[in-house]
């Protein structure tokens, strides 16, 4: 375990800490001010501090992570590598402005995060599990990913897409207090609503995120229409089926404001025949959802290959037709390999490491 960053501490805790020390509350406020307003990178550069507790924080690193790498597109999609303090890596993805993003606004940059070191969901499409599962990232590394990329790409990000490595619901107890640093007015102070998390369909953590008070939109990897095309795509089909989904996502909509987003991943002559299409537009219209629409990203290792652009289009039409709205994204880094994971999967075999 690393040693506690202040990144992994919300306010309540860090006033705690304070108290420990002989230290006044608002000395908490000072640091926070510090991490996420000024950006240090350093105990040291909180100047309005005192010496003495100056050091005392010093051995703690605002953030976890180190740079280990970047890619970057020729459509300005970039692609960063982070060390973790145990050796392994992770990838995180700073997106260019796109209408079809769940709504962002066009001059708004979009940060896709990771939650997981590698997935352990097995999705026949992604890179991500490919290297196996070894762990799921504390609260502070989820944070981290958007302190160190802002830093890197001396921009701020506005909207966070947690649909990078791993399967966010699967760690929901650090992806929840991830989600308050991040929302809260003394953290980044992100809105709720400029951030989704992406799940493959984990139906009773479905049903107790609900439960989480922050209107955090919520998009469901679907990618099959009926449970013999899903099952052959997400091996999670088998254990909570599309039924069993539509239950879970209906209790969501019940308790949140939110519109769900249906994210469906073009593979050719896998799911892309128009009587899905058809099938997809019922499920959607059932819960009121949006189909977001991804041509298939090649990964190396994989056999699948994305439709051509006209068959995809005419996939969208078959919704629109309908009434869904459909968005047909137009994939972002194509040129750099920048589907989750294969990033950290050749640097990992580079390094000889197998899970």
């Amino acid at each position: 375990m690393h040693d506690t960053s202040l990144a992994s501490l919300t306010r309540d805790e860090l006033v705690a800490r304070m108290k420990d020390w002989g230290e006044p509350a608002y000395r908490a406020d000072q640091v926070l001010a510090a991490m996420y307003k000024r950006r240090v990178a350093s105990a040291q550069e909180m100047t309005d501090l005192p010496l003495a507790l100056r050091d005392k924080l010093a051995g703690f690193p605002v953030h976890p992570l180190a740079p280990a790498g970047e890619s970057g597109s020729t459509d300005t999609t970039r692609k960063f590598l982070f060390r973790l303090h145990d050796g392994r890596y992770i990838e995180t993805v700073l997106i260019p402005a796109s209408p079809a993003l769940y709504g962002s606004a066009s001059d708004r940059r979009t940060l896709c995060v990771s939650t997981q070191v590698g997935c352990a969901m097995d999705c026949k499409f992604c890179a991500s599990g490919l290297a196996g599962f070894t762990r799921n990232l504390t609260a502070d590394e989820i944070v981290a990913q958007v302190l160190a990329v802002e830093a890197l790409a001396d921009e701020r990000v506005q909207n966070l897409v947690f649909m990078g490595m791993g399967e966010p619901l699967a760690n929901l107890r650090n992806l929840e207090k991830a989600l308050t640093i991040l929302n809260a007015p003394w953290g980044l102070e992100i809105g709720a609503r400029h951030m989704t998390i992406s799940t493959s369909g984990l139906a009773p953590a479905v049903r107790k995120f609900a439960a989480f008070p922050l209107q955090i939109r919520l998009a469901i990897s679907l990618h099959g229409a009926t449970d013999d095309v899903r099952s052959r795509i997400m091996p999670v089909n088998e254990k909570w089926n599309i039924a069993t989904l539509m239950e879970s996502l209906a209790e969501w909509r019940r308790r949140k404001k939110q519109h769900l987003t249906l994210e469906y991943i073009l593979i050719r002559g896998v799911n892309d025949d128009l009587e899905q299409a058809r099938l997809l537009a019922g499920h959607a219209l059932e819960l009121r959802a949006k189909v977001n629409l991804i041509p298939y990203n090649t990964v190396e290792g994989l056999a699948w290959e994305r439709p051509p652009f006209r068959h995809c289009e005419t996939f969208r039409r078959v919704l629109t037709s309908r009434g869904v709205t459909a968005t047909l994204r137009r994939e972002k880094g194509h040129d750099i390999n920048a589907a989750c994971g294969q990033l950290r999967l050749k640097k990992e075999q580079e390094e000889g490491r197998n899970s």
